[in-house]
């Protein structure tokens, strides 16, 4: 009868209900150790996240390069690294930053002359007047516009310091996060040489996750980095420091400023033409036939270079909408400055087509084996 008890007691299953307890609370303990060590890691590493994130960015976009130049040197990656990561910092970085500093002088100057009431639009070209049958018009106009342009600057002149006070600072912290991007243009380097084992390690962690869905992702995140990156990023790049060296070569006013104008209309895909354009017809207002016509000769296949080189940089068309691209880009700039300008559109990128990927998945190829129902 005592023996029947106790295993009716067993049976209960008092012992096992305090082993399981103690189960819980030891995972509880050891999922909360492990989130503590993973939030004090955030912590550390946060600081350095856009300079990370950036530099993988730049590695998955440039290893096609780095392999061709590592065939070229004799399978030397290092060199090959070393190469691209000189080629970064020439090319891209210095007359980035020099359009940078460029832009917040120009700033500077507007709110020194807005200051002093110096800044006025010039008056028309008395030569105006000869063209037939609108120069009159036109010349009238022009005197017209540029006297009522001083009168408004200086009925608006405080929304207007106070709204070019902030274009400054944010400038200001454009110039400071250029270490930033030097930090990852020199990390990428590292990325490029170690390429093929930290893919390997994304691929293992993308298939424990998510299975062959993962690694699907991580395939497709790459294809949007290269097309983000080259189609978007690389072409503005491209039409920008073309625009500059054009500006610098005819001298025009205010060139920083229009230069990194320019380069936020490239990457939100509307293009130079809104700066071009309008320079092109004041070129002709105020400067020589010839120069006049050399300007515009040379604005032409800038403003189209966009249409020519993006089907043939961009492989399989690009799907990331254009306000998606702009909120990364307006976003990104208030994030992380300078580095955010170019983070944030592939970023967001990334995430509109894996969200986009995830919401309508493709249906299985005929090749692929059909799921076996249970």
């Amino acid at each position: 009868m005592h023996d029947d008890g106790y295993k009716d007691k067993a049976a209960d299953g008092h012992p096992a209900s305090h082993a399981s307890t103690d189960a819980r609370i030891s995972d509880f303990i050891r999922f909360g150790v492990i989130g503590l060590f993973a939030y004090w890691s955030f912590t550390v590493v946060a600081p350095f996240i856009s300079i990370i994130a950036w530099a993988a960015i730049l590695a998955v976009a440039l290893f096609p390069v780095f392999e061709l130049l590592r065939k070229l040197v004799g399978g030397r990656g290092i060199v090959a690294a070393t190469l691209i990561v000189v080629a970064c910092l020439v090319v891209i970085i210095a007359p980035l930053a020099a359009i940078v500093f460029s832009f917040a002088d120009a700033t500077q100057a507007f709110l020194t002359g807005l200051k002093e009431g110096t800044i006025a639009v010039p008056a028309a070209p008395q030569r105006i007047k000869e063209w037939a049958p609108f120069g009159e018009r036109i010349y009238e106009a022009w005197n017209y516009a540029a006297t009522n342009f001083a009168a408004m600057l200086k009925q608006f002149q405080e929304p207007i310091r106070d709204m070019a006070g902030v274009i400054l600072e944010k400038t200001a912290a454009f110039g400071s996060s250029v270490l930033s991007f030097i930090a990852s243009v020199l990390l990428c380097g590292f990325f490029l040489v170690a390429k093929r084992r930290l893919t390997k390690a994304v691929n293992v962690v993308a298939m424990r996750v998510g299975g062959k869905r993962g690694a699907d992702f991580v395939d497709l995140a790459g294809m949007t980095v290269r097309n983000v990156s080259r189609g978007v990023i690389g072409i503005a790049l491209l039409q920008t420091l073309l625009c500059g060296l054009e500006f610098v070569l005819f001298d025009v006013p205010a060139r920083g400023a229009l230069t990194f104008i320019v380069f936020i209309l490239c990457i939100i895909q509307i293009g130079p033409g809104l700066v071009l354009l309008p320079l092109v017809v004041w070129a002709w207002f105020t400067w020589s036939f010839s120069d006049a016509l050399l300007f515009t000769l040379l604005s032409v296949p800038i403003a189209v270079l966009d249409n020519f080189l993006k089907p043939i940089l961009i492989s399989r068309g690009l799907s990331t909408p254009m306000p998606v691209i702009l909120l990364g880009v307006i976003g990104g700039a208030f994030a992380h400055g300078l580095v955010g300008l170019f983070l944030g559109p592939v970023v967001l990128g990334v995430f509109y087509d894996l969200l986009a990927a995830w919401a309508n998945p493709a249906p299985p190829s005929d090749d692929r084996p059909a799921a076996v129902s249970a």
